[in-house]
């Protein structure tokens, strides 16, 4: 008997077979429908490093589930400021974020620990600390009502001017921005007696075309990203903080997804913003090589003891955060562990 292809169709529909069909008269996997869609919003502009590597975890993800979870990405502050994608995450509009430590302070404020000024030396010195908390941090963003799904850090942050700054009273002359409602740049620039204006990020470029402000602070890698760099003349070479970031989910919506989404999100999360941290930490070395050849001058402090007070400010800075952002024993506990870890790597070393 002559089968025509509308029987053996009517044969195989509703079966398993029916799977196998498709994917010998296709040549590939059956794509479904997206079910889930998680919508994404970030700080980062179009073409950035974040950028490009949030669209690769979007394939990863697309590619894993056959096409029934993704992002839907709105990059370059369109959705706002973080204070406002977060607030957006609250109501339902959005889903997830990308976003530096001043978004995390209303979400997970014991983790600003990792921004607190002057805190670091070298990247090792964060991943260390980063590893050695990562419990107590994981736990503090799913308090807040988030889900981290990597670490994606924006690197360490310089002060960038229109007047050389080589010492701490040099900043008296910086009309200085700070980032409206950070409780860590407030607590530096208290302790180093700076009357900063604050604003939202979205304002900073015209603020300085305008001469509103004429110091700002940032990774060399953002400062060429968000076109500041074309506005200051010099950075100071001393990094400020290393800033963290992260890309984090709404819990709500992340229990909503089945657990096999759940997991390819996680794993993927946490592989492509280890690829991004690498990344930034190069390109943020090739902008400041970058910055020297557009006219930036890097200027140093003049000896040992000036560098000193820079720590000095550090530390009574980190005191002023005890109780606002994260307790005094988890900052005794970080303290001690980094001083520990820096002996450590002494002894290594010789």
């Amino acid at each position: 008997m002559t089968l025509t292809m509308k029987t053996i169709i009517t044969f195989l529909r509703g079966t398993a077979a029916a799977a196998l069909f498709a994917l010998a008269i296709t040549g590939g996997p059956r794509a479904f429908a997206q079910e889930f869609t998680l919508k994404f919003a970030t700080l980062a502009p179009e073409g950035s490093t974040w950028m490009n590597v949030m669209k690769e975890y979007d394939k990863a993800i697309r590619a894993e589930s056959g096409g029934r979870l993704g992002f839907k990405m709105y990059p370059g502050g369109v959705q706002g400021d973080e204070k406002d994608v977060l607030r957006k995450i609250k109501l339902g509009q959005l889903h997830s974020a990308g976003i530096t430590g001043n978004g995390m302070t209303s979400i997970a404020p014991k983790v600003r620990i990792l921004d607190s000024p002057f805190l670091f030396k070298s990247y090792d010195e964060v991943d260390h600390v980063n590893k050695t908390f990562e419990g107590e941090f994981t736990t503090a963003f799913e308090e807040g009502g988030f889900v981290n799904l990597g670490w994606a850090e924006v690197g360490f942050i310089y002060v960038f001017t229109n007047t050389p700054v080589q010492k701490p009273e040099d900043m008296n002359n910086v009309k200085m921005w700070m980032w409206e409602g950070d409780p860590i740049a407030e607590s530096a620039f208290q302790t180093m007696n700076i009357h900063a204006i604050p604003l939202t990020i979205t304002d900073v470029l015209t603020s300085l075309q305008t001469n509103l402000i004429n110091g700002v602070y940032t990774s060399p890698l953002a400062a060429i990203a968000l076109q500041w760099f074309s506005r200051v003349k010099y950075m100071l070479d001393v990094p400020l903080a290393d800033a963290a970031g992260a890309v984090v989910i709404s819990r709500k919506k992340f229990q909503e997804l089945p657990p096999e989404m759940q997991e390819i999100l996680v794993r993927n999360g946490k592989k492509y913003m280890k690829q991004l941290t690498e990344l930034s930490r190069l390109e943020n070395a090739k902008s400041i090589e970058t910055l020297k050849k557009n006219g930036i001058t890097l200027t140093h402090p003049p000896s040992k003891e000036v560098l000193a007070s820079f720590d000095a400010i550090g530390t009574r800075s980190r005191r002023l955060l005890v109780g606002k952002l994260f307790s005094d024993d988890l900052l005794q506990k970080v303290e001690a562990d980094l001083s520990e870890f820096r002996k450590n790597q002494a002894k290594g070393g010789k």
